[in-house]
């Protein structure tokens, strides 16, 4: 188990998500939130805020960005000082400070990338910008000593979370695996009960799920919710 690491959630700014994505009869405003890890190596930097779009993507989700070098210095923390950058996924809300970000290794799934690059998923001028520099990896991956990827797909096929092993308990930044703090505890009940031999019919879950489990997470941070997942106590804990 790695020494603890300070983690810091970074607001970048918002978009509106138009009411036929929201599954109900209204529009929603989203956060979009980034994370700063101090570790021994260095700072990395998960997600990187929103980028600029096309007029169509622009007028459908109407975003509001809040500059990354901004939301940075409030932590005292300049560009120049980030030493990783790890994606969850390439979607231009999750990658559109990475151009400022040249020549740092940025840590991303090589089905991600691959996806990005054929098109119709990202902007191409925030995957392929002068400095860009890709670590890519194929499935989970120890990047420094206690940070791990682990593959979590679903809303992208290369979608992927980042595992902070930590001496006082395992945070995960699991960016869009899922929407909402919500979203994941009830596919950890529908995992539960499924474990505990529940008779069916019950909610299907993601495998991954069972990986995270192994690293018994204390807290999961998210890319479009302000909430934490924290575990329910047991006696004992």
């Amino acid at each position: 188990m790695g020494k603890t690491m300070a983690v810091r959630r970074l607001d970048l700014g918002y978009f509106i998500r138009p009411a036929p994505e929201t599954g109900g009869a209204q529009p929603r405003v989203e956060p979009v939130l980034a994370y700063l890890v101090r570790h021994d190596n260095g700072l990395v930097l998960f997600d990187t805020g929103i980028g600029e779009a096309d007029p169509e993507t622009e007028a459908h989700y109407r975003p509001r960005r809040r500059a990354l070098q901004d939301a940075l210095s409030a932590s005292g923390v300049a560009l120049d000082d980030i030493s990783m950058v790890v994606n969850c996924h390439l979607h231009f809300d999750h990658c559109g400070g990475n151009p400022l970000l040249g020549g740092r290794p940025i840590v991303v799934q090589d089905v991600e990338l691959a996806t990005a690059r054929r098109g119709d998923h990202t902007f191409d001028e925030l995957i392929d910008f002068p400095g860009a520099t890709y670590e890519e990896v194929a499935g989970e991956s120890e990047v420094w000593p206690g940070i791990w990827v682990i593959p979590t797909p679903g809303h992208t096929q290369g979608h992927q979370s980042l595992v902070l092993r930590q001496s006082d308990g395992t945070v995960v930044l699991a960016g869009q695996a899922h929407d909402f703090a919500s979203h994941f505890a009830s596919e950890q009940l529908a995992r539960h009960a499924t474990l505990h031999g529940v008779e069916q019919p019950l909610p299907p879950y993601p495998d991954w799920l069972d990986r995270l489990a192994d690293f018994d997470p204390r807290r999961v941070l998210f890319a479009h919710d302000c909430s934490v997942w924290e575990p329910a106590r047991t006696e004992g804990r």
